[in-house]
């Protein structure tokens, strides 16, 4: 094989490959006198070990579009590929297994269940998934340590501030290794200071290799990221990677 070939061949390899596809995309809520188009023919892929920062004003189809990516919703139209595979079709049933199994999610408004422990709270998706209960205490415990909180493991939720549940949610998120991780607002509910460490955490999160994509209304956030998207009024008008 020639150095050239090997070169090109070499390249091939470590090129990071596209982890999610929508082709044509097209969500649209229909009620009896009107027709509202929430996603029109949305053409994105995104490789594994980006972070991409989706933006727009309210209305723009962000939140619509994170459902979809997260199978919390269908499209009308359009396929979507995660990890190669047809996900936009599936069952419900195959919809929830995708989704316990591969992507994680962060939420603006924590979605922690105030009866279960910290500890709890992060185990429940993989108690879910059938993980034996050994190799989730250490899942659960690493989380927790990655995120800085395994001394708050056996508080619940409302003993906490905003900052230490968000950090809670975060390792919900990552303990089963997900291929993708969603945030929602994931410092919406925060103040400025607990804002900046949650994002401190997503940014260390990249750096490992995770797969993010993130919706905030906050410019100076979605400049950390690696890769901005700009909706309106459904439809992508900008696709800029981070200068």
């Amino acid at each position: 094989m020639s150095e050239v070939v090997r070169e090109v061949v070499s390249e091939a390899v470590r090129a990071p490959k596209d982890l999610l596809r929508m082709e044509g995309v097209t969500k649209m809520f229909v009620t009896d006198e009107l027709e509202t188009h929430a996603l029109s023919n949305i053409h994105l892929s995104i490789k594994t070990g980006e972070w991409v920062a989706i933006v727009g004003p309210s209305g723009s189809g962000k939140s619509t579009l994170l459902g979809i990516l997260g199978l919390l919703d269908s499209p009308s139209a359009g396929t979507y590929l995660l990890n190669d595979e047809a996900v936009s079709g599936l069952t419900p049933s195959q919809q929830a297994h995708v989704r316990n199994r591969h992507i994680g999610f962060i939420f603006q408004s924590f979605n922690l269940l105030g009866d279960l422990t910290v500890h709890e709270n992060v185990e429940l998706p993989l108690v879910y998934r059938g993980m034996p209960a050994a190799e989730r205490k250490q899942r659960v415990e690493a989380a927790l340590e990655r995120v800085g909180i395994s001394h708050r493991a056996r508080h619940m939720p409302g003993q906490l501030s905003g900052g230490q549940q968000q950090r809670v949610a975060v390792a919900r998120a990552v303990a089963g290794d997900p291929l993708l991780l969603l945030a929602d607002e994931p410092t919406g509910n925060l103040d400025s200071r607990n804002g900046q460490l949650v994002m401190e955490l997503l940014r260390q999160l990249h750096e490992s290799g995770s797969t993010i994509c993130m919706v905030t209304h906050d410019t100076s956030q979605a400049r950390q990221a690696s890769r901005t998207i700009s909706l309106f009024d459904g439809r992508i008008v900008e696709d800029q990677p981070r200068a």
